[in-house]
């Protein structure tokens, strides 16, 4: 290849193109990568849905966070505006984590509970206030349930306690029996006996245990009723921290092993089924992208491509490039093939031997002649130039030896 055609730039007029448009192109990467990019889409949105914490609110019966008839935000957010510090959680592990002297946990609902996580109840150090868990507050204080009443009748305190002479009378349907040196309070309305009462205060090895027999005192819909609110703030805002603790069926404390408290405890439920999908999609996708194809076939090309503008061209690429040791060496290797053919030697002819048979052709010294052909490479436009002019002027000397 000479100096000139590693400068030429002006594109052959004989240059036959595929036949392809810009437009046609960009159609046909399109329809290649559109599956691809695809998948690549979902993934990203299914991590950014993975990544986004989980809502604010719910639709859980008395969960701190529903803002539902059936829920207990407003009282929540009383609490927490009155400096109580209310920890909302499903998990017992918690609970058991969060005991300490001072600490208020409440226990809403006992559907869920087993025996090992009222015992661990028993064994807290925490006050307790148990809303409409009878069983539990009987295993727990020996406070039993009792015959409840429509919640449309309003039932004053009738007892000594502070904070149910300051709710003054709620409307209720629970109602729970006092054990012997209990507190009760609100009976029913005409009940003959007096140790019944929605509202039962008891102590507990040193702690306090209020019970509530029902939940509706919390719920958003009834708490204005009455002193539904008074009761239900000063019975969970006695302590700075409050531990609100439902029940879950999917609660995997059981008391006798460890809490996993790795990062797999933290997640929700339905990460590890997500991560299977994720898993199978990246199965199928590489199943899909890695499929062979079978061995090459040898096609006839669509044009026909001259020898020179195929040089040309590779010429310009590295140009373009600012491959001037590319091109050294292509124009170098033609320079010695060709010297060597002249001279008679072998195409496998080792370079100390295309060196010796050149110098002696040409006459010029060994050393010049091997920089020429195997020195160092180029690193500027003109210096390759004046290289492949010193080659052409080598190859012709051979030539006419």
């Amino acid at each position: 290849m000479s100096a000139t055609d590693v400068h030429a730039g002006a594109h052959p007029a004989g240059v036959v193109g595929d036949g392809t448009t810009t437009r046609s192109r960009a159609t046909s990467r399109w329809r290649r990568l559109r599956v691809p990019l695809a998948l690549v889409a979902t993934l990203v949105a299914i991590g950014l849905l993975a990544a986004l914490p989980e809502p604010r609110t719910s639709t859980t019966p008395l969960a701190p966070d529903n803002p539902g008839p059936a829920g207990a935000r407003a009282v929540a957010q009383v609490l927490g505006r009155h400096g109580v510090d209310v920890r909302y959680t499903r998990r017992f592990a918690d609970v058991v984590a969060a005991d300490a002297s001072g600490v208020t946990v409440a226990v809403l609902g006992e559907a869920s509970l087993t025996d090992a996580q009222v015992s661990a109840l028993r064994d807290l150090e925490s006050d307790l206030v148990l809303v409409a868990a009878p069983w539990a507050a009987e295993q727990v204080a020996g406070i039993r349930g009792g015959a409840g009443t429509s919640d449309d009748d309003r039932r004053p305190a009738r007892c000594d306690d502070p904070d149910a002479l300051a709710a003054g009378a709620v409307q209720t349907a629970g109602s729970l029996v006092a054990g012997p040196g209990q507190v009760a309070c609100f009976p029913v309305w005409g009940a003959p006996d007096s140790s019944g009462g929605a509202y039962v205060v008891a102590q507990v090895d040193g702690r306090r245990v209020a019970a509530l027999g029902s939940g509706d005192l919390l719920m958003n819909d009834r708490v204005d009723r009455a002193g539904n609110a008074a009761l239900a703030l000063r019975v969970l805002g006695r302590g700075e921290q409050l531990v609100w603790y439902i029940p879950s069926w999917d609660d995997p404390w059981d008391g006798t092993a460890p809490d996993d408290e790795g990062l797999a405890s933290t997640m929700p439920p339905w990460t590890e089924p997500l991560l299977w999908m994720l898993a199978l999609v990246v199965v199928v996708a590489g199943v899909w992208r890695g499929r062979r194809f079978g061995r090459l076939v040898v096609e006839p090309l669509p044009v026909v491509v001259r020898a020179g503008e195929t040089t040309r061209g590779r010429g310009r690429l590295y140009r373009r490039g600012r491959a001037h040791g590319h091109a050294a060496a292509a124009l170098r290797a033609a320079t010695a093939s060709r010297c060597a053919a002249r001279l008679g030697l072998p195409r496998s002819a080792a370079a100390p031997d295309v060196i010796d048979a050149v110098a002696r052709a040409t006459g010029r010294d060994a050393a010049v002649v091997e920089d020429l052909l195997y020195g160092p490479p180029p690193t500027t436009d003109s210096a390759l130039a004046r290289l492949a002019g010193r080659l052409d002027h080598l190859e012709s000397e051979v030539h006419r030896s």
